[in-house]
């Protein structure tokens, strides 16, 4: 198995969250050359540079040989992946059993995330200013969560129920302690007397923590052969560290090249971390003061004449549910990395739609590194679809494209993709980034 698909299961399992994506990344970057932007007051073609926003979006630059208003080529996936949050007030007490309120992030089936071990990752931002990492749930002999369901003897009104609403978001509740003396709140007080040892917390902390509840455990490889990875926040993990690979271990750059991880597409990209901020023009303005100043026109240039890859995942052919897909028209597991000219739903709502010129540019470098591909929709017309970030980036006036590794199961607590998939969307990003 390549090292490409061993360090990806690594960087998935050990990273859960935005934060944690970006703190490896940079780790990653710097173990590269690149330096944070801050610490250059000029730059010169061959830097290498980074920008975090908010330690929870990234961008990464390799400064090319060619006026950067000529364009960039231009790496950009989501690092959020669907999950669910505590809510600012989430501990309570209910006859004996101690609970963590929470609310769903993303399209999720609700159904899905009950009777499995989960783990909180995220931070607490104290009063004083200090920020404390949380992990609670993956060490094999730590405590872990839980969201209860009711048994099949009992659940006869529940089954009759659509799967949108036989487990309500309000049930999304964790199992977090018992409170075993029987005294009002006791078990609360207990839960927080661990979190005030663990971590230094008192109850208001929950009131500016970020804490995301996500599945514990690794991703691994599935099937017999393994061909295959199992693994949570594939979507859109896969895309973000096959192309982040690919800008670190890049060299020798024309066009500037650009790797761009975001927050917040699958809620609709918004807040000063997504996509629909001006997290990338604010990005081109830091790296073109360091080459003489301001410069609105420049900026305008240089994304006006970029390429994209909107480097996301796309909906695998499901063998056992043909009745949702165009079978000529999808993505298959090991069919290669995924080009979706258009996403949005029922007639290309929400979509960017790729030109045809672009394309043909893609597929000409492709066919000539003998990288394999294959052009896809998500499913049949009326059945519905999704939207990515391209349609941010090609308000700009830019070129872009969805490119992405065919899932199965997605949105699911644990997701699959294609090992050949994983080795080819990496080939395919490195492929694109010497684009003139």
């Amino acid at each position: 198995m390549s090292d490409t698909v061993k360090n990806y299961i690594k960087f998935i399992s050990g990273n859960k969250t935005e934060r944690e994506c970006v703190k490896s990344t940079i780790e990653l970057a710097e173990k590269a050359g690149f330096k944070n932007i801050e610490e250059k007051d000029s730059l010169v073609a061959g830097d290498k540079v980074y920008i975090s926003i908010y330690g929870k979006s990234i961008v990464l630059f390799e400064i090319g040989t060619t006026p950067i208003e000529e364009g960039m080529n231009i790496l950009c996936a989501h690092i959020d992946s669907p999950r669910l949050d505590l809510k600012m007030k989430p501990l309570y007490e209910k006859n004996g059993i101690v609970y963590l309120n929470t609310h769903y992030y993303g399209g999720i089936k609700k159904y899905q995330w009950v009777t499995l071990p989960l783990a909180i990752h995220g931070v607490i931002a104290k009063k004083n200013g200090e920020v404390i990492e949380v992990c609670m749930g993956e060490d094999d002999d730590d405590y872990t969560f839980a969201i209860s369901d009711i048994l099949p003897h009992i659940a006869q009104e529940q089954m009759k129920k659509s799967a949108s609403d036989f487990i309500p978001g309000e049930n999304l509740d964790l199992v977090a302690a018992l409170n075993r003396k029987e005294k009002k709140d006791e078990g609360k007080k207990a839960v927080l007397d661990i979190l005030e040892k663990r971590y230094g917390m008192e109850e208001d902390d929950f009131l500016s923590a970020e804490l995301e509840v996500v599945p514990a455990g690794k991703a691994k490889y599935l099937g017999l052969r393994k061909d295959m990875v199992i693994g949570y926040g594939q979507d859109d993990r896969v895309c973000a560290y096959t192309s982040l690979e690919a800008v670190l271990e890049h060299k020798g750059a024309k066009r500037t090249c650009c790797c761009l991880l975001v927050d917040k597409e699958e809620i609709g990209s918004v807040g000063a971390t997504g996509m629909d901020s001006l997290l990338l023009e604010n990005a081109l303005y830091e790296v073109l003061s360091r080459f003489g100043g301001y410069d609105a026109i420049k900026v305008r240039r240089s994304l006006k004449n970029s390429y994209m890859l909107s480097s996301d995942v796309n909906s695998a052919l499901d063998p056992l549910n043909m009745d949702l897909y165009d079978e000529e028209n999808s993505s298959k597991l090991g069919g290669g990395i995924v080009f979706n000219k258009y996403t949005g739903s029922r007639g290309k709502g929400g979509a960017s739609d790729a030109n045809a010129e672009y394309i043909a540019k893609l597929r000409k470098i492709l066919d000539e590194r003998e990288i394999t591909f294959q052009m896809a929709d998500m499913a049949k017309v009326d059945v519905g679809g999704g939207g990515t970030i391209a349609k941010y980036a090609a308000w700009y006036g830019m070129s872009v494209i969805d490119s992405g590794v065919a899932v199965l199961s997605m949105h699911s607590p644990f997701e699959i993709t294609s090992t050949f998939d994983i080795e080819t969307a990496r080939k395919c990003y490195s492929a694109f980034l010497d684009i003139e």
